[in-house]
């Protein structure tokens, strides 16, 4: 497929820029992909399309305070650092974007927080906006850490256009966030209450995790108009052996999978084999996921409503079947659904 084909006009008023009220009280979309039907819901009605022992399948990755604004030395020019992955632990090293990007050169030091506390030089430089930074800092590691991510803000998506502000701390992370690393929340996930996770447990609706470490790439703009020709970024992920015991007994019963988010979907489908059963994990995935694709282990999708040219919204076409999902985009946007991470959900189910 091409890139063109997944335009559509998206009004500037259907991104929302702040969550829900209640996390399990967005909107949802029910699409059924065999028959076409579409079901307009609340989102904690979701579980009105699951029976006892089917199996949600979550991502536990946790965002940190990666945005971080310091000044440069001598000139005192504001600088915006954004952390995408530790290197190095013991040397403090973090691979990093910087803004703007042309003021900055190897040797050169920023200063981070009210009293300019922390330190960091400029090592090397990786891309085009990319920089390495070493922290300057000789106290124990987790002294330093916290130092880190107290200066730091949620990196809430630039699409949002505003600052981070005091829910995001909150409202940008999953409620069963565990394993920190991701600069990006996985979107679908935001939507689960505990009220909900408790109907879950009382209903024997089954759940476990994978992790996947969410980074920038899927905002990353498409270049080339042939999918084919386009390289993800690769995202850090751990698949369990305990969970894959789970999954597969699920699916050897006949349960419904559901996968709950684009970024579960990517990392349940670079490690499930071709006979439908999913397989432990832990390393890396750059899998690029666009129609035509046939699924093997999922029968069902949690998503939000994603932008245009998104590798996201390819994923979820992949899923739902390119036309399919086209015309539930053109009936949100009428309907007025909310788009981006804090907006509303879309099911998926045969």
């Amino acid at each position: 497929m091409k890139l063109s084909q997944f335009k559509f006009n998206l009004p500037e008023e259907l991104v929302a820029k702040h969550p829900a009220v209640n996390r399990d009280e967005a909107r949802l979309l029910v699409v059924h992909r065999k028959t076409g039907l579409l079901e307009h819901k609340v989102f904690k009605d979701v579980l009105e399309y699951f029976k006892k022992d089917d199996f949600f399948i979550f991502n536990d990755t946790k965002v940190f305070p990666a945005r971080l604004f310091g000044n440069k030395e001598k000139t005192g020019a504001k600088i915006e650092v954004f952390l995408l992955r530790e290197l190095n632990p013991d040397q403090h090293l973090w691979d990093v974007l910087v803004n703007p990007a042309r003021k900055i050169r190897i040797g050169n030091k920023l200063y981070f927080g009210e009293n300019e506390e922390l330190v960091a030089e400029v090592i090397d430089n990786t891309t085009s906006r990319g920089r390495t930074l070493r922290f300057l800092y000789d106290g124990p590691y987790d002294e330093f850490k916290r130092m880190l991510f107290s200066i730091g803000e949620t990196p809430i998506p630039e699409y949002l256009e505003r600052d981070a502000e005091p829910e995001d701390v909150e409202r940008y992370q999953n409620i069963f966030a565990q394993n920190e690393g991701a600069v990006v929340a996985p979107a679908a996930g935001l939507h689960f209450s505990r009220e909900l996770m408790k109907r879950m447990e009382i209903r024997d609706v089954k759940f476990g995790f994978i992790t996947l470490h969410n980074g920038l790439g899927a905002y990353r703009m498409i270049d080339v108009e042939d999918l084919t020709k386009h390289k993800m970024e690769s995202e850090q992920m751990v698949i369990t052996g305990g969970l894959c015991e789970y999954v597969n007994r699920a699916k050897d019963e006949g349960r419904n999978i559901c996968a709950v988010g684009t970024s579960v979907l990517r990392a349940v489908e670079t490690t499930v084999s071709t006979d439908g059963h999913l397989k432990p994990k832990e390393g890396w995935t750059n899998k690029f996921i666009f129609p035509p694709y046939e699924f093997t282990l999922t029968n069902s999708l949690i998503t939000n409503f994603h932008l245009p040219y998104s590798t996201l919204l390819m994923m979820a076409c992949a899923f739902g079947g390119y036309e399919r999902i086209m015309e539930a985009y053109e009936v949100a946007i009428k309907e007025k659904y909310k788009f981006g991470a804090y907006g509303d959900a879309m099911l998926i189910i045969d």
